[in-house]
């Protein structure tokens, strides 16, 4: 456990930790060239590791050296692992895999810890089946352990459910240019969290194969591309920048970040607009941005684009003069916890007032908030979020902060010398 200690105005420089979502989607792909790719300036986390070694199970050699992570590919020529892969809970590990086992020759057994084991894929499953994959849930309830029978995938034409998660489709994306045809998916409904999409679009352009996108509701992958070996550059993560950015905003002091990519694709980078929103002053410039605090106001938003800032958003707004209307948010539900219902009872704890629904959360600031233990729900976000309430809540303590190797593995002591 970990108590944090409030502080007055932070005024501090961080640089960002490597982005996740880029650095999983790059090692699947480098696996899936013909030829020896270098990923610089990779996330090393628990997620990553577990990418890392499901990779070398089906025959993709990963190694480190110094601050790079050097991928052999094998041109999509798998070896069937020889043992069940476990993933913990590394969501975007278990779903990318999911298509990635049904290029290796044989049954694919996939599973996690007990939270994974709760969290659905059948819209995944039956997306493969449609393409003639024999891919099935072990317990029949539409999550993992899973089984893959694989060995060619034909492709062909896809409907998909797109409302739960984009990392079904981008599981699909990211091995079809191993498929014998064509491949086309339809997304059935609207497509959610799309910036996750247009990261994985970025990517595999990077790495040299094209995929048509019509308005994000049908996506196109021509046979006969390949991806092509090279060195990749991991672009910093921001997603782990928010809590920096919120550390300004909460405490009205002023933090600049470098590292970040201003043009990025990740939809998280939209959480600057968000903070500007609620009063915060913000400067961009080459290298680096600046943000300042000031007062702050309750907002009204759709965070369906940046999903993975809700938390950083809902303690923000412990702070703020007005309530906080979050929208678009359903897929929450179904993360690392469910994250809505998470929320509702530690802001519910510390003394506001909330009110969740199905894909919403409303938070009326309270007071006078009071110190508690923070329950994580194994949640890495959880841990990070609620950090910045002992900013400014005296007695606030962080239950499992380890949680946060998941995808930040040192941010509480980056986080404790922000301030120190």
């Amino acid at each position: 456990m970990i108590e944090i200690q409030p502080t007055g105005k932070i005024n501090a420089a961080v640089e960002c930790p490597p982005s996740k979502s880029y650095t999983n989607r790059a090692l699947l792909i480098a696996a899936l060239t013909e030829g020896i790719s270098q990923i610089d300036n990779p996330l090393f986390s628990d997620d990553t590791k577990y990418m890392c070694e499901a990779l070398e199970h089906f025959g993709i050699s990963v190694k480190q050296e110094d601050s790079a992570l050097i991928v052999t590919g094998t041109g999509g020529q798998l070896k069937l692992p020889k043992r069940e892969i476990s993933v913990g809970n590394a969501g975007t590990t278990m779903r990318f895999l999911t298509t990635f086992a049904a290029l290796a020759p044989g049954v694919t057994r996939l599973t996690g810890d007990e939270r994974m084991q709760e969290r659905p894929i059948s819209d995944l499953l039956s997306a493969l089946n449609q393409m003639g994959v024999e891919a099935w849930s072990v317990n029949k309830n539409g999550c993992p352990p899973l089984e893959v029978v694989g060995g060619s995938v034909d492709g062909g034409n896809v409907d998909l459910a797109g409302n739960k998660s984009s990392q079904y489709l981008t599981s699909i994306l990211l091995s079809a240019p191993c498929f014998k045809k064509d491949t086309t998916i339809r997304i059935v409904g609207d497509l959610t969290s799309k910036s996750y999409a247009d990261i994985t679009l970025d990517i595999m352009q990077t790495f040299g194969v094209t995929v048509e996108n019509e308005s994000y509701t049908r996506f196109r992958v021509s046979a006969g591309q390949a991806y092509t070996a090279h060195n990749y550059p991991v672009e910093a993560d921001w997603s782990s920048a928010s809590y920096f950015l919120a550390m300004a905003a909460v405490t009205e002091g002023s933090v600049v970040l470098t590292g970040l990519n201003p043009d990025s694709v990740q939809g998280d980078a939209g959480f600057l607009n968000v903070l500007e929103q609620m009063g915060c002053e913000v400067e961009r410039s080459a290298g680096k941005i600046r943000i300042k605090g000031n007062p702050l106001r309750g907002i009204n938003i759709n965070m369906n684009s940046m999903p993975d800032t809700v938390q950083t958003l809902a303690v923000t707004a412990l702070f703020a003069e007005g309530e906080t209307f979050i929208t678009g948010i359903g897929n929450l539900r179904i993360k690392e916890t469910d994250r809505i219902d998470a929320l509702a009872k530690e802001l519910t704890r510390l003394g506001a007032s909330v009110d969740a629904g199905a894909d919403y959360l409303k938070i009326h600031p309270g007071g006078p908030y009071k110190g508690v233990e923070i329950e994580t729900y194994n949640d890495h976000r959880m841990a990070m979020s609620f950090a910045l309430a002992g900013l400014k809540i005296p007695g606030i303590r962080i239950k499992n902060p380890t949680c946060v190797e998941k995808s930040f593995s040192d941010f509480f002591s980056r986080f404790k010398a922000m301030y120190e």
